[in-house]
């Protein structure tokens, strides 16, 4: 398996002025490239800001969304192929934010899936349940539900090329932490469900990441979860100190 993957996404944070200062403290401060991959989620705006910034080192670039068509009168929207040329080597696809504030469905995070592997991105597809559906005993179901809906179609060699990201709604923003157990039976689950979809190999080989509500204080502990293979980290990842921080809790625990 690759190494673990940290990933800052800044979602709507950082004018491209502002991206570059702490893109460039990150870039500085980074000191764990060979243990740890690491890439930084900008908006579009700063994309081409921090990719100038980063040029030359490990720290790889990832956009926030994407558009399934390749071009057309879609205002607003942002291709594949545009993120491709810009220098991304990441897509998030399918975030909890996205599905609940702009109502994506499974079936047009599918679309965008397709879209990202033709370019030669790798998604980053996230998927969780809400505190609802856990409370009524449906996290199983609902994670399964997304994954052989957003997975439904591809090749059994795609998911070489895709990671995972477990985010709880119910964890993010809410005060509510995911315990480690629970984390784990998550993890486990989506593991399963892949090897279901493609085959035992090729579900050990993906990273499975986890996101929400990641901080100094609690990545530690995530990461040493069995099957955490990395971080999606949100509002951590806009202090360059938390940031770095996050990302080398990996250390120890991967010894």
């Amino acid at each position: 398996m690759r190494p673990p993957l940290v990933i800052g996404n800044w979602k709507m944070h950082r004018t491209a002025s502002e991206a570059l200062a702490l893109s460039r403290s990150i870039r500085k401060g980074l000191s764990v490239a060979r243990q740890v991959e690491v890439s930084l989620a900008p908006p579009f705006t700063a994309l081409g800001t921090v990719r100038d910034i980063i040029k030359g080192s490990p720290i790889l670039l990832a956009g926030q969304n994407v558009y399934w068509e390749p071009e057309g009168a879609y205002t607003g929207e942002i291709s594949a192929k545009m993120l491709a040329e810009i220098g991304c080597a990441f897509i998030i696809v399918g975030h909890s934010e996205r599905r609940r504030l702009f109502h994506e469905s499974d079936e047009a995070i599918a679309k965008k899936i397709s879209a990202a592997l033709g370019a030669g991105l790798r998604p980053i597809l996230c998927i969780g349940e809400a505190f609802p559906q856990r409370q009524k005993g449906l996290t199983n179901q609902v994670l399964a539900r997304q994954l052989r809906r957003a997975l439904k179609g591809l090749g059994k060699n795609a998911i070489r090329n895709i990671e995972i990201a477990y985010e709880p709604v119910w964890a993010i923003g809410t005060g509510r932490n995911a315990t480690p157990d629970q984390v784990g039976d998550a993890h486990r689950l989506i593991r399963r469900t892949l090897g279901h979809l493609f085959d035992e190999n090729r579900a050990e080989q993906t990273r499975i990441l986890y996101g929400g509500s990641v901080r100094p204080d609690n990545a530690a502990e995530l990461a040493a979860v069995d099957g955490v293979n990395g971080l999606l980290v949100g509002g951590a990842s806009l202090k360059a100190p938390d940031f770095l921080r996050i990302i080398r809790c990996f250390i120890p625990a991967r010894r």
